[in-house]
């Protein structure tokens, strides 16, 4: 049984009407969403927000739930945290951008590079799977659902032709977010890791849709989607191991790469009309402002003075004063932890706790 996954590509057509159909509407929705990011001038403004945003979604699928306080204060003041799921919601976003900065490098998404992405997930050098014993489980019954290979030749062998299927178009030529759903049901059947298999996954997807030009940087963040349809995610997963039902399961991230487009470009309207607020009325209040500060308030929705400080260049004591002045005329909101002072966006956390 675990030896019984079968290497890329699968020996029949998947590319069905209703497949076709669906990838038209998905595609549609996400070159909407690649236009839209990049009219917001600093791309790391998304980068960041968004990729934080994801992170806590992804890690909910697997049952690593924080809250937004905890994680933009893991960030900011990692010194003081003490939410282990805030920390390990945020390796998912170093492992994202560690990706991310791959992929933009090299123009590949290859087995090194998902190597290198789980080691800054969990914080580890395991590498690939060696040992038996691995098997996935009904979270509810405790039944054995799938026993994914355990042999770590065929482990190795089954990667390899997952990264030519990634990198090679013309060994398996179909349209490229139809052979997203494919690499996924691939990489979470292999199993590969001992650890972070789900998380590790869901950066791939979006990191082959950026290794594809789909995307200029990875904002498509199915992990709320698949938070929401949970049930469904792992039943059509199994659909495709017990009876090769590849249609229903690739519909399903067909519709989640609609759905999670339109809800992307909306939160992305919203943080441009937000940044666009906010510069218009600071420009006019304060002598002080400048496009750098208005870079490190919708960067992060929390900041901190020496933060301030090193963006604008300036001295402490002006970096307070600034950070100061804003939350007395409403744009920031002041709290403290331990001895140490930083400042809520207030219009950007709503946005993102409004997701």
């Amino acid at each position: 049984m675990g030896n019984a996954l079968s290497a890329l590509p699968p020996n029949r057509d998947l590319e069905s009407k209703a497949v076709l159909k669906g990838a038209a509407r998905a595609h549609r929705y996400l070159a909407e969403l690649k236009g839209v990011s990049a009219s917001i001038p600093n791309q790391g403004i998304l980068l960041n927000t968004l990729s934080m945003q994801e992170a806590k979604d992804s890690s909910a699928v697997e049952n690593i739930i924080t809250t937004h306080h905890d994680l933009y204060q893991e960030e900011l003041f990692p010194e003081y945290a003490s939410n282990l799921a805030a920390k390990e919601v945020y390796f998912y976003v170093h492992a994202l951008k560690t990706g991310f900065s791959l992929v933009k490098r090299d123009s590949l998404l290859t087995q090194n590079h998902i190597l290198e992405i789980q080691s800054a997930l969990e914080n580890n050098q395991a590498g690939f799977r060696r040992l038996p014993g691995t098997e996935l489980k009904n979270d509810q019954t405790g039944e054995t659902v799938y026993v994914p290979p355990q042999n770590p030749d065929a482990i190795i062998k089954l990667m390899s032709n997952l990264e030519k299927i990634i990198n090679e178009d013309d060994f398996f030529d179909i349209d490229y977010l139809v052979k997203m759903a494919v690499i996924h049901y691939q990489f979470e059947s292999i199993h590969p890791f001992y650890d972070g298999n789900g998380r590790t996954g869901r950066i791939i997807n979006v990191l082959y849709l950026v290794s594809k030009g789909l995307l200029d940087i990875p904002v498509l963040y199915l992990s709320r989607y698949i938070v929401q349809n949970k049930a469904e995610y792992y039943r059509l997963l199994q659909g495709v191991r017990d009876s090769e039902d590849w249609e229903a399961w690739i519909l399903y991230v067909l519709d989640g790469v609609e759905q999670t487009s339109k809800q992307t470009i909306d939160v992305i309207h919203q943080i441009s009309a937000a940044l666009i607020d906010y510069k218009h009325r600071i420009r006019r209040e304060f002598r002080f402002y400048s496009q750098d500060l208005i870079n490190n308030l919708f960067c992060h929705p929390y900041t901190r003075i020496d933060s301030l400080q090193h963006d604008l260049k300036v001295s402490r004591l002006t970096a307070t004063k600034y950070l100061n002045e804003l939350g007395e005329a409403g744009f920031l909101h002041k709290e403290k932890i331990g001895r140490n002072n930083y400042y809520v966006n207030k219009a950007l956390f709503q946005i993102l706790t409004a997701v």
